[in-house]
Parts: C-alpha cells; sequence; structure tokens
C-alpha cells in the first residue's frame, strides 16, 4: 500500500493581502500566514498600527509590507489592489458593529454597517478575484463573518443582516469562481477576545449570555481564528469553497 502525501500547510511563495490588520483578528490573521511563508500585505486605515506590527515580524526574521485602505472607499480599494496585486490570499478582517435594538435602529448606523460589512466586503472580494482571473491564477479569498450569520443575536439585527448577507455572496462568488480555481469561504468566530469586544465581555449579563451559549465553556482567542485562516489558504484545504468554517464553540450547533 502507498500511503497518501499529506498536505502541505505552507504558504510558503504566495502573496496575501490581510484587510483589517492593524488589531484583534485581522493582526493575528495576518502574524499566522506570514509565519507560514506567505508575503503578506497587511492593510487598514491606521499606518501606525500596521507599521508597529510589520516591525515585530522582522524582528522574527519575517519581512511583510503596509498598505493604508479602507474599504468604504470602494473605488480607491480597487486602484490599491489592482497596483499592488495580485494576490493568492485575501483574508478580509474589516468589519463594524453599532448594537442596539432593532426598533431604535437609526438609518445612519444601518449604512455605516453595511458600507463596510457587506458593500466593502463584496467590491474587495471582487477587486482580488479580478486580479487572479486575469493573470489566469487560482486563489482562496476569505471573509471573516460571524457565527451571527447563521443565528440572531441579542442588539444585533443590522449586525446580523450584514454577516447573512456576506454568507450568501461568499456561496455565490463560489459558484462562479470555482471553475477557474478561486475558493472563497469565510470563518465565522464566535465571541473572540480582544479590545473591541472588552466592553461586552465587561457586562455581567452580556457575559452570562455568551457563557450560557458556548458549549466548549470558554469563549475565542484570536489563536483560535489563527490554525482556522491558515488552513483554508493553503492546500491543505483545495476542496473547500462556499463553505462558512464555524469557530464558535459549538454556539450554532443547538
Amino acid at each position: 500500500m502507498v500511503l497518501p502525501a499529506s498536505p502541505s500547510f505552507s504558504l510558503v511563495g504566495k502573496k496575501a493581502l490581510v484587510v483589517g490588520a492593524s488589531s484583534g483578528i485581522g493582526a493575528a490573521c495576518a502574524v499566522a500566514l506570514a509565519r507560514a511563508g506567505a508575503q503578506v500585505v497587511l492593510a487598514a486605515r491606521r499606518a501606525t498600527a500596521l507599521n508597529e506590527i510589520v516591525t515585530e515580524l522582522q524582528a522574527e526574521g519575517i519581512q511583510a509590507s503596509t498598505l493604508v485602505m479602507d474599504v468604504s472607499q470602494v473605488q480607491e480599494t480597487q486602484e490599491l489592489v489592482a497596483a499592488h496585486g495580485p494576490f493568492d490570499v485575501l483574508v478580509n478582517s474589516a468589519g463594524l458593529a453599532r448594537h442596539g435594538t432593532a426598533i431604535d435602529t437609526q438609518i445612519a448606523d444601518f449604512d455605516a454597517v453595511m458600507n463596510i460589512n457587506v458593500r466593502g466586503a463584496y467590491f474587495l472580494t471582487q477587486a482580488v478575484a479580478k486580479g487572479l482571473l486575469a493573470h489566469k491564477k487560482p486563489g482562496s479569498l476569505i471573509n471573516i463573518s460571524s457565527q451571527m450569520a447563521y443565528i440572531g443575536g441579542q442588539d444585533r439585527a443590522v449586525y446580523c443582516a450584514s454577516k447573512h448577507a456576506v454568507e450568501g455572496f461568499t456561496k455565490a462568488m463560489a459558484i462562479e469562481w470555482g471553475k477557474q480555481g478561486i475558493r472563497v469561504n469565510t470563518i465565522c468566530p464566535t465571541f473572540v477576545l480582544t479590545e473591541l469586544t472588552a466592553a461586552t465581555f465587561a457586562d455581567p449579563e452580556k457575559r452570562a449570555w455568551i457563557d450560557g451559549k458556548i458549549k466548549l465553556d470558554r469563549v475565542g482567542t484570536v489563536q483560535d481564528v489563527m490554525g482556522a485562516v491558515l488552513y483554508l489558504a493553503c492546500e491543505a484545504s483545495a476542496l473547500v469553497t462556499g463553505s462558512g468554517l464555524k469557530v464558535d464553540g459549538g454556539w450554532t450547533a443547538g
């Protein structure tokens, strides 16, 4: 019997764009891909924060670069992607949440969330795909979604709507570009402890709600997402497309 070869988790020779890379999940994803050998471009609105992460990577002997990008500015984003691509891997962690009851939702808040989470994510994904198609290259396009793309959550009607939309266009794009070898997936984390979620975790009522839903009896860390993004970016997931990888501790299981 000839044993099968194990798939590679190496990203050597791959060029990756990580958007929303200045902190939290996005920064962790950039680090994971860079340590796996990818040539990573870290993008976000905050240049200073990006440069700090690159400096830390360089201290590990890893080369990376930065790009100031605001996905809500679609034309500018498309031009930047065209100028700096093509990218073999996209990880989009740019996102916005404005929580509140559905009855009190303001139009400005709705538009702000949709502008980044849906419109920005859609056209960023499209822009990277255009570069791959023009160069006849395969690729892996990953949007950081949420467990809220599959369920509802208290005070999260707008956020849930935006993430459900991301899952929808992910499936459609995966079908459209599959024959060209371009895979499109999402990662759907549960509540992950970062600077942005600190206020939620500090609220005793919300913390009790979270703890009661996660079956593994702990909240998420950025390291939990790092493993997921490495898997979807590399050849180990070569047959995975149009999927949402839930990193939710069992929240959506029941």
